[in-house]
């Protein structure tokens, strides 16, 4: 593997500095749980002011389509400040549409939606499980005749607030890419019950829907494993900001709660579980940072890196977002406490993209290593 820069630029700590300054003003927890136990569980229009007033939504757009022609760096890092804050907003379904449409040829329709999707003022998502690793086959459940769609996709992130659908189906021709109005006759959408409250995903039923071919043959392939490594090299990017987050809280919960006259930070048993933990984030970070950087250069090592990244990290997460709880103690337990938030969105991110034992198994099929 080629050396990677896992530093953040300049360019990098002005973005971070700037979407942290925001979503604490527009982001505060309680704010959060709030609107989990609403019928509005995304905050939309935080996202149109992330999109339109930072451009975050356009990140992997090209400039001559209304984007910043920026890469997976960048993104990384708007995802770790998103994961800190478990901001509740359609961010992965609008990085795996961007990052497979970019992939596309240029049609009339996608110099259309792109914009629209890079100004917020439109939502977009990809129709793939989001349990399905990068590397897992083309999927099937859905049929192609002409340009109307029959079949089924479940566990489709952000699929409630969609207002378009890149649908991979099987045509006459083989794999292809259908981007479809979730507006139009033949579309339904039926939401799940989410473990992870700030984000949700559903089963997408097409009857003869409408949709416009984007993409076919073997490029839709491999538009489609593009789109979904990026979009797991940004989730491992996401799992370092919560775990981050949940290691700094927790510090500072161990300084100020006293427990038989001291502060339980000065407790060795207390003390051993956060320098465990930190060494686990700081690990992390490397991982996470080593795929975006990989990702940004279009490196032939980019599936190797995110693999990496995903079978460390959506470990490390949970772990992390447990000891949060945990050392919390009672408070920890309680509706009323954010912990309950991170560990949703942590377990949630663990199954996100393939499983780590998934990720693993294509550590040692990249690398030539044989089977156990």
């Amino acid at each position: 593997m080629s050396s990677a820069d896992l530093l953040y630029s300049e360019v990098e700590e002005d973005l971070r500095t700037n979407v942290r300054r925001l979503l604490r003003d527009r982001c505060d927890w309680t704010d959060v749980l709030a609107r989990c136990e609403s019928d509005q569980p995304y905050d939309l229009d935080l996202w149109r002011t992330l999109a339109d007033e930072l451009g975050l939504a356009a990140l992997l757009v090209p400039e001559e389509l209304g984007g910043a022609d920026a890469g997976a760096r960048e993104l990384a890092v708007v995802a770790e400040e998103l994961g800190r804050s478990v901001a509740p907003v359609p961010f992965l379904g609008n990085v795996l549409t961007t990052a497979a449409l970019v992939g596309c040829d240029a049609s009339a329709r996608i110099r259309e939606i792109l914009p629209q999707l890079a100004d917020g003022s439109q939502l977009g998502t990809v129709a793939t499980g989001l349990a399905t690793p990068p590397h897992a086959p083309f999927p099937e459940s859905v049929k192609a005749a002409g340009n109307e769609l029959t079949g089924s996709a479940s566990a489709v992130v952000d699929l409630d607030v969609a207002d378009y659908v890149l649908v991979p189906a099987r045509d006459a021709d083989g794999p292809a890419l259908y981007l479809v109005d979730t507006s139009v006759a033949g579309v339904t959408r039926e939401p799940a019950t989410p473990l992870d409250l700030t984000r949700r995903f559903g089963t997408l039923l097409l009857d003869g829907a409408v949709g416009e071919r984007v993409a076919g043959g073997t490029g839709a392939a491999q538009v489609l494993r593009h789109a979904v490594t990026t979009a797991a090299g940004v989730l491992a990017a996401e799992q370092v900001g919560l775990a981050q987050h949940c290691l700094d809280t927790t510090v500072e919960y161990a300084k100020e709660r006293t427990q038989f006259g001291r502060a339980i930070g000065s407790f060795q048993a207390v003390k051993h579980r956060l320098a465990d933990l930190w060494t686990g984030v700081s690990t992390a970070r490397a991982a996470a940072r080593s795929a975006a950087d990989q990702l940004a250069g279009g490196a032939a090592e980019a599936e190797l890196a995110t693999a990496i990244a995903q079978a460390y990290c959506s470990d490390l997460v949970v772990l992390a977002a447990e000891e949060h709880l945990q050392l919390h103690g009672g408070i920890g337990m309680t509706w009323e406490h954010p912990a309950h938030l991170y560990l949703g969105r942590a377990k949630s991110s663990q199954l996100s993209f393939g499983s780590a034992g998934q990720h693993r198994q294509r550590i040692g099929e990249l690398v030539g290593l044989p089977p156990a």
